[in-house]
């Protein structure tokens, strides 16, 4: 919330700018004023994560039953229409709270995970109550700062799709391991704003493996291209070799002009000299997440 001064201000910038837009003699009436100031205060407002639980299953085999809950995440403001979601039990979140707890114990006093019934738990009544206390505890979190910057925060959104995704990959089933990858960068991308730049490497990376598997060349010199920014700002060298080798392999196939990255490459392996094993990128993602 703008503290009052700021508000002034914002008001009387809005009525100097107007007035210069206006006919001589004219003024603002109350209700363009009114709307001036909420257009500001919406240019200011800033961006925030949105957490909604909008339906729940139950599943059931032969050894269990268990409900689970779709969270879609959002990040405010107009210019985000993609809602992602993901399923997750009443188990998970169990264990994403006591690991946060184990670092954050002092800050999340006034958070608490909604308790476990003890019956009655796949009624109607039951999972809809949960299901809003979920909600609520989700936008919670996201409100203590630590939190929220906390690597714990974005692997309870994308770790189960991460590992599956990287699974499909190790199998050879690039379509299905595409799909998934997808989602857990969407979901990476909206958590970046609190997160480490470097969040979305090794999904970029493996999306770039199954593009090129897939002979879809020039989605895979996209993802690639993508993914070296952040590999060269943070020194992330086991990955920039691999990729910057893939990119130069990937231009060569598609006429782009690959020289920089080339004597890039080049200088790279010549500061190794032989301390940095050579694996591909197809083999540095295969053995991520296992």
């Amino acid at each position: 919330m703008a503290e009052p001064d700021s508000i002034c201000l914002s008001v009387c910038v809005c009525v100097c700018v107007c007035a210069d837009e206006t006919p001589s003699g004219s003024s603002l009436t109350t209700k363009e004023l009114q709307q001036n100031l909420r257009a500001v205060k919406q240019r200011d407002r800033p961006v925030r994560l949105l957490f909604e639980i909008p339906s729940t299953r139950i599943v059931e085999d032969a050894l269990s039953k268990y409900v689970v809950y779709d969270v879609v995440v959002m990040r405010s403001g107009s210019f985000d229409s993609r809602r992602v979601s993901v399923g997750r039990r009443y188990s998970d979140f169990f264990r994403f709270h006591h690991k946060l707890l184990e670092e954050f114990n002092e800050e999340l006093e006034e958070v608490v995970l909604p308790r476990k019934h003890l019956t009655r738990n796949f009624s109607p009544e039951t999972i809809s109550e949960r299901r809003l206390a979920l909600q609520d505890y989700l936008a919670k979190l996201y409100a203590v700062r630590c939190v929220r910057h906390s690597p714990h925060f974005p692997r309870f959104f994308t770790e189960p799709e991460q590992k599956q995704a990287h699974s499909l990959v190790r199998a050879g089933q690039f379509e299905a391991g595409l799909e998934q990858l997808q989602v857990v960068l969407e979901l990476e991308e909206k958590l970046l704003p609190w997160q480490s730049p470097t969040l979305p490497v090794p999904t970029l990376a493996a999306l770039t493996v199954c593009y090129r598997d897939l002979d879809k060349l020039e989605q895979a010199f996209a993802m690639g291209q993508k993914a070296l920014p952040p590999v060269r700002r943070y020194g992330l060298n086991h990955y920039r070799a691999a990729l910057l080798e893939l990119l130069v392999d990937l231009g060569y196939q598609l006429g782009r002009p690959v020289a920089q990255l080339q004597e890039e490459l080049t200088v790279l392996r010549d500061a190794e000299r032989g301390e940095v094993s050579h694996r591909s990128l197809k083999e540095l993602v295969v053995q991520e997440f296992i």
